[in-house]
């Protein structure tokens, strides 16, 4: 019997809430060489949950149902596995001991944010490549299927699988734990943890391909991630800046795109669509960011998204403020990606011909070579100095590039607007 939509609606709500803390308090408890026992359990009780909530109905505690199923699944695991003696009744005794409802106790809810904390600076292990990283954070921190990770992605399913089994193999081979590391150690770590959390947010807000330009269950995973840390002991001023920086970029997805599904530039957007409260939790994690000397490119970046949430309030956007803005992260990172970006705030301030000149040199950058934004711009500016014929192919040249279908659409009517 196939579950209600309500069910199935409350499943899927649980299940992406609570899969990672569910594995991570599994792996804690087996150790993180048993990953794959603590998320077959953890599948598990779901199958169980669409096998008999349809029938049965939900239960009251839908959250304590999914732990105690998933622990027996646990205990049964391990029993099939047949290792060795000890250490199997062990581990049986320690699962039957920690069969408590997540909601039980205070006690057991700092437990649990404390192992899904763990479990995030596991994932991003230094020794694990980012893209196994990013996988496996997706997999088991925030409960994604590997075919939703290749869908957000663009991968192979099985290209997806392999990164896990590697990712996996690794934490086996080299033993690593679920202890937080120390020190320097503990900085290096957050740093890749910041860095998967806006990898991951930055393929949602604006995906490379596909039908949709915006993944929304990327970016608000990413922000969740963001802010679980935020919340923590560990929390950072770049942590916050970061965070900031999520949300006041996630504020603006809904005037990003038409209802047709279309890009909207940010100077055509609807303001009023802006989300209110997004906007109010990135000033308020902006404000935290300030605290102390440490200004991180996320500072900077949020410092922008600031400038433009700002202007939502009825002003016009500052764009001296914004270039000056620029200037400073490039100054902490000459990647050509900030370079293009700033030549925009060059074009509002000093104009196209500026603008194009800026962007010049960087035509000739091989990380740039399919990236469809630089051929894009430069033929905004060269239509906006006139020069149909050039900007025209610079559109045709954008359209061969890599880009969602938004975008494409987007592109296809700037070369329309060439013609005219």
């Amino acid at each position: 019997m196939a579950p209600s939509s309500e069910t199935g609606v409350l499943l899927e709500h649980l299940f992406r809430r609570q899969a990672g803390r569910m594995v991570a308090h599994l792996t804690r408890l087996l150790g993180p060489a048993h990953l794959d026992l603590a998320e077959e359990a953890v599948q598990e009780s779901m199958l169980r949950a669409l096998q008999t909530w349809p029938h049965q109905g939900s239960p009251p505690n839908a959250e304590a149902w999914l732990f105690r199923v998933a622990h027996n699944a646990a205990i049964d695991g391990v029993r099939r596995a047949r290792m060795a003696g000890e250490k199997s009744a062990a581990l049986v005794a320690e699962l039957e001991r920690s069969a408590v409802a997540p909601a039980d106790s205070a006690d057991i809810e700092e437990q649990l944010r404390d192992d899904e904390l763990r479990m995030i600076f596991m994932c991003c292990h230094p020794e694990i490549p980012r893209d196994a990283s990013v996988a496996l954070s997706l997999k088991s921190v925030s409960g994604f299927s590997v075919r939703e990770i290749a869908r957000a992605f663009l991968a192979d399913d099985a290209a997806v699988a392999q990164r896990l089994v590697r990712a996996k193999r690794q934490i086996r081979e080299r033993s690593l734990t679920l202890e937080m590391p120390r020190a320097a150690e503990l900085e290096r770590r957050l740093d890749a943890v910041l860095e998967v959390i806006y990898f991951v947010f930055n393929e949602g807000y604006a995906a490379h391909e596909g039908d949709e330009l915006i993944r929304g269950d990327l970016c608000r995973e990413a922000l969740r991630l963001g802010r679980f840390i935020a919340g923590s002991s560990l929390a950072t001023p770049r942590v916050h800046a970061l965070v900031a920086l999520l949300a006041l970029q996630a504020a603006r997805s809904a005037a990003r795109v038409s209802d047709a599904g279309d890009l909207i530039l940010l100077d055509e957007q609807d303001r009023s669509r802006w989300d209110a409260q997004l906007l109010a939790l990135g000033f308020h994690h902006f404000d935290l960011s300030i605290a102390g000397a440490d200004v991180s490119e996320y500072h900077t970046q949020a410092a922008i998204a600031a400038t433009h949430a700002r202007s939502a309030a009825g002003g016009s956007t500052d764009w001296p403020i914004i270039l000056a803005l620029y200037d400073q992260l490039l100054a902490m990172n000459r990647s050509p990606v900030v370079a293009l970006n700033r030549a925009v705030a060059v074009d509002k301030v000093h104009g196209a011909a500026r603008a194009l000149a800026e962007i010049e040199p960087l035509q000739t950058d091989s990380k740039l070579s399919d990236y469809y934004l630089l051929l894009a711009l430069r033929g905004h500016l060269l239509l906006e100095l006139g020069r149909r014929e050039q900007a025209a192919r610079c559109f045709r040249g954008a359209l061969e590039c890599r880009c969602s279908a938004p975008e494409r659409r987007f592109l296809e009517k700037m070369l329309q607007r060439c013609a005219e």
